[in-house]
């Protein structure tokens, strides 16, 4: 094994290897890495890392040799951004790595940990979960100084059972950073998270004066009010102070389909399609409904949520009903779960969506995307 200053990154695609770095070979659904080996050392790559296994204990020997605080930030929603804003907090104290894109699980995170410059003050790591035991891995190769957890909500709780199981899953985060763990005051779980936090738990106020005040003209909503706020209990642990906070928010925008304003058809489109629970479609459509009213139509325009089990039905409801009470002049349904539920207008999938877009939103309306991943809601953008 190749020791952490005799490579300068990695990567699993050997279309993206440069000259030093590791390649990783994995065998994926459609794919094996293992066939590419080849065109990877052709393009200068220093070492073939073989498999899950290898790819942990590369990333863990990559561990110890950084001197970087390592943040592990975890949730049913909000993480990316969560993370984001962390990011940009932290930047202001030192240099700062952080996850690309969604790189949350065991292929992506010890990627990010092999990707991070060895002289980095800040590694900051975004852990997604679908099943029970999947952060305890991550944090097994991360082993973090601190973690974040964002919120409890139902996202994945069909391979939970409820809430007080994903809240344990999460709260592994916490037993496994060395220092500290950062949740929100309001957060309904924080018995059970309190009582797995390993060093000292800070319970974040969930909407500062302050913060808000900086975020309504960035991120509109009080989830992401929250979630700068958990960020900034993070960051302000390191030497990040209020007025540095604010001026990395000067000019913040998330990568991705996160809250992305989109001017299409005579109309403005709010792509934020990237993903879906129950609980960020409320927050987002709270959000959206607290817009200033200067468009002649707000419309939501809401989409299939995957992977929630036998409460499908009931939480696609939910979030309808909710839709619903918000006075908005159209909701809309989009798949095959969605088009169950009450709705001003219902289309099978996305496809059947595209050309009658325009004609719902009207010239000078608004409209929210809203779905899980797996959806590609946002392609009637394109």
């Amino acid at each position: 094994m190749l020791n952490p200053d005799e490579y300068s990154g990695a990567t699993f695609d050997s279309r993206k290897v440069e000259p030093g770095m590791l390649f990783i070979a994995v065998k994926g659904e459609k794919v094996d890495g293992h066939d590419f080996i080849p065109q990877a050392l052709e393009r200068g790559a220093a070492g073939v890392v073989d498999g899950y296994g290898e790819l942990d204990e590369y990333a863990k020997a990559r561990r110890d040799a950084l001197r970087a605080k390592v943040v592990g930030v975890t949730g049913s929603a909000g993480k990316t951004t969560t993370k984001e804003l962390l990011k940009a907090f932290l930047s202001g104290v030192g240099t700062v790595h952080a996850t690309a894109e969604n790189f949350n699980n065991h292929l992506g995170l010890p990627v990010t940990i092999l990707n991070t410059p060895l002289d980095a003050d800040f590694l900051v790591l975004e852990m997604g979960t679908n099943h029970p035991g999947e952060i305890a891995h991550l944090c097994d190769v991360a082993r973090p100084d601190a973690g974040l957890v964002t919120n409890i909500g139902t996202a994945h709780i069909e391979f939970f059972g409820d809430r007080d199981g994903i809240a344990r899953e999460k709260g592994v985060l916490l037993e496994r950073a060395r220092d500290f763990g950062v949740v929100s005051s309001a957060n309904d779980k924080i018995g059970i998270l309190r009582s797995m936090c390993r060093g000292e738990l800070v319970a974040a106020d969930p909407s500062p004066r302050w913060l808000a005040e900086v975020m309504a003209e960035v991120l509109p909503g009080a989830h992401n009010v929250s979630n700068a706020a958990l960020a900034f209990a993070v960051a302000e642990r390191f030497g990040a102070t209020r007025e540095g906070a604010a001026a990395a928010l000067a000019g913040f925008s998330l990568p991705g389909a996160r809250w992305h304003r989109v001017e299409r058809f005579g109309s403005l489109f709010i792509d934020d399609s990237y993903n879906a629970s129950p609980d960020s479609m409320i927050a987002a459509l709270n959000a959206f409904a607290e817009m200033p009213r200067k468009w002649k139509r707000r419309v939501a325009v809401l989409g299939d949520m995957l992977e929630l089990g036998e409460m499908s039905a009931e939480l696609h409801r939910r979030v309808f009903a909710h839709a619903a009470s918000l006075g908005l002049d159209a909701v809309v349904a989009v798949g095959e779960r969605a088009s169950l539920c009450d709705a001003d207008e219902r289309f099978p999938d996305v496809a059947a969506l595209r050309a009658e877009l325009p004609r719902i939103v009207g010239e000078g309306g608004v409209a929210l995307l809203k779905a899980s991943h797996g959806m590609k809601l946002g392609s009637v953008l394109e």
